[in-house]
């Protein structure tokens, strides 16, 4: 299967990755000295990105909100405009590189939610095949356009995905691990709403750390540091679990094969987006479970709590202490979730190698530095 897909490919990515970096330069600030700032969401047409786009639209950090799609961007935008918020609302569509590129100019946030949705029966893992373009397509674009946003990934299977942008971000020469995402805030959402309706509590004062990734027996809720304190038995516990990993399933059943996840993945994805934008603003202790770069484990990429700030993750928090079971589920959990990754960078980087985009983008660094060293003999 993987090698139809490299076949797919390697035409398009060498387009993807022409063009050079654009520093960014446009931090809007309006008159309570607050940073207002442009969120370009790809995907905007579809499921998730047009409700998400919706609550966009009313947070009151973003200056900007573009939307990008193949079709339907113009009319969802039209749409928007008309909401009595401040937000500007503008669109780009089309199939081609260079509307994505334009789209993405001077972001300071690109939250991705393009791609095939999960059918019934479908695991994220065959999900690759069609969603693996739209990381790097994004990852591509975003290196040109706004090589210094944040980059979060709804698109599944995120953790494949995250890997495989990381590694055409590097071929950039514009790789921030501290500034790529994989939004995991849905088994949280979950996790608290499933735990409220146990202990008959309001879901907002629920608050528990989910980590590991974002499918199956990957996500591992750590329900020993619930809060408030789980008051529930060992069975219970396993019962909510396997309810939280499962609950992908649970929305595509009920929906008879007619969609996935899209009104609470758009509610856990603004409010992850929002979670960026304080930190950006330097709000302090702003705190979100993500799938991120990551060294608290063995492997690579990994999902904790961290600390945001500035610059992305100013801080990641790693893992808490766990018990038995939870160390147990953790150790079983490892070796599905290292395949995934291993199988997305060896994708990006055959698709990389096969394509020769590293040979093309080194000439490209040394036609810039050359172009670079003339400008300054010049100026001297």
């Amino acid at each position: 299967m993987l090698n139809c897909v490299y076949a797919g490919l390697r035409s398009g990515v060498r387009a993807q990755l022409a063009g050079v970096a654009i520093p960014r330069n446009n931090w809007y600030r309006n008159g309570r000295d607050e940073r207002n700032y442009k969120v370009t969401v790809v995907g905007a047409g579809g499921g998730i990105g047009q409700p998400l786009s919706l609550l966009l639209k009313q947070n009151p950090l973003i200056h900007q909100l573009t939307l990008h799609d193949l079709s339907k961007t113009k009319g969802v935008a039209a749409d928007l405009s008309h909401i009595c918020t401040p937000t500007q609302v503008d669109f780009f569509e089309g199939v081609q590189q260079q509307a994505l590129i334009d789209a993405l100019q001077d972001s300071h946030l690109v939250v991705v939610s393009a791609g095939q949705p999960r059918k019934p029966g479908m695991t994220r893992g065959e999900l690759l095949s069609t969603n693996a373009a739209v990381a790097m397509a994004v990852a591509c674009a975003a290196g040109i356009s706004c090589p210094q946003a944040l980059l979060a990934f709804i698109t599944n299977p995120i953790n494949m995905l995250v890997p495989i942008a990381a590694e055409f971000l590097k071929v950039k020469g514009v790789y921030d691990p501290k500034r790529l995402f994989g939004i995991t805030t849905l088994d949280v959402v979950r996790a608290k709403t499933f735990i409220a309706d146990f202990m008959n509590l309001n879901p907002a004062m629920v608050d528990i750390p989910i980590i590991g990734g974002h499918s199956g027996d990957t996500i591992l809720p750590i329900f020993s540091h619930c809060s408030p304190p789980f008051t529930g038995n060992e069975e219970d516990v396993e019962r909510l679990t396997n309810r939280i990993q499962q609950a992908g399933n649970e929305v595509i059943e009920a929906k008879a094969g007619q969609g996935s996840a899209t009104l609470s993945m758009a509610f856990a994805s603004a409010r992850f987006v929002s979670a960026l934008l304080r930190g950006l603003n330097n709000e302090a202790n702003v705190i979100e479970c993500a799938y991120v770069d990551s060294d608290v484990t063995e492997l690579p990429f990994f999902a904790t709590p961290v600390l945001l700030g500035p610059n992305g993750i100013k801080e990641n928090l790693g893992l808490p202490e766990l018990n038995a079971v939870e160390q147990d589920a953790l150790e079983k959990m490892l070796p599905e979730l290292s395949e995934s990754i291993k199988t997305a960078i060896q994708f990006a980087q055959t698709v990389i190698k096969d394509s020769n985009l590293e040979q093309d983008q080194r000439k490209a660094d040394a036609v810039s530095r050359s172009s670079d060293s003339t400008q300054l003999a010049q100026n001297n």
